[in-house]
């Protein structure tokens, strides 16, 4: 085989499959509906003008049909008048017509039988153009059905190249969403720990100051209570619960300071009355 006969049937077999793909059998079968009523069309139009031919034919007949009855009776009173010439003329010119009359009648015979016989193929064709129609119309209608229902499964199925695409851009949409989620987490935990300051609030310079000796405070209590477990250290002041040594020394030093008994009484009597300090007897307690 020859590269240019390989060649053609490479290009031949490439363009039936690309039309075959390209085809849409609801419209083929429009085309050829459309295609078998143009051909109706013609054969009705063909009919009508044989009917036309013929009726002109019958037309033509009872013309010379007239024109010989004419002439006969022309031929009879020339006769009856004693001209026999014009008797006999008119005569051979009746016979004439009768000749044309008979060939006439011979074309629209023939024109009838034609007409007869394009009437019965035009029924015909109507006939399987209705079926071809009726067929046309099932054939669309189950194969609208069909490729309905595959669609209906590739969907369902997944593989059709709409829902394959609707797939993709869902998954797509899924990774970005759990992917700004996980961002958005750690750069919450970076900016909760400090690693990261944020510029757009405001800034309290004074309590993170206090959050920091907080947490200096937390780790240094939880040192010494650490080393008080172990023996190395005293325990720390916040630690040390009620009713434990060491409470005394937790309560302020302003409870050890009470008024005297006497400045209190003092307090407790009318204005008008100075106070008198009572002078202290040998033996009374201090």
């Amino acid at each position: 085989m020859s590269v240019m006969k390989r060649l053609s049937m490479i290009f031949k077999s490439k363009a039936n499959k690309a039309l075959d793909k390209m085809e849409d059998p609801r419209e083929t079968l429009d085309y050829s509906y459309q295609r078998q009523l143009e051909l109706l069309q013609k054969v009705r139009r063909g009919v009508a003008d044989v009917a036309t031919s013929r009726k002109r034919v019958e037309l033509q007949i009872n013309q010379l049909e007239q024109q010989g009855t004419r002439l006969e009776e022309q031929g009879r009173k020339a006769l009856a008048a004693g001209r026999e010439d014009l008797a006999r003329e008119a005569l051979t010119r009746r016979s004439g017509l009768q000749t044309q009359v008979a060939d006439l009648r011979l074309q629209h015979n023939n024109l009838q039988a034609e007409e007869e016989k394009l009437t019965t193929a035009s029924h015909r064709l109507q006939a399987k153009v209705d079926a071809f129609r009726t067929k046309k119309e099932t054939i669309k209608a189950t194969y609208t059905a069909a490729e309905a229902q595959t669609r209906i499964n590739e969907a369902f199925s997944g593989i059709s190249e709409e829902m394959g695409d609707v797939g993709l851009a869902i998954q797509r949409a899924e990774d970005k969403t759990a992917q700004m989620q996980a961002r958005a987490g750690a750069i919450d935990e970076l900016l909760a720990s400090g690693a990261l300051e944020d510029f757009t609030g405001q800034r309290d310079d004074i309590q993170a100051e206090l959050d920091r000796m907080g947490g200096g405070n937390d780790v240094e209590l939880e040192l010494q209570r650490m080393k008080a477990e172990l023996g190395q250290g005293p325990a720390p002041r916040d630690a040390i619960g009620p009713g434990q040594p060491g409470q005394a020394q937790q309560q302020p030093q302003y409870q050890q300071q009470q008024p005297p008994q006497d400045y209190q009484q003092h307090q407790d009597r009318p204005p008008t009355q100075p106070y008198q300090a009572q002078p202290h007897r040998p033996g009374e307690g201090a």
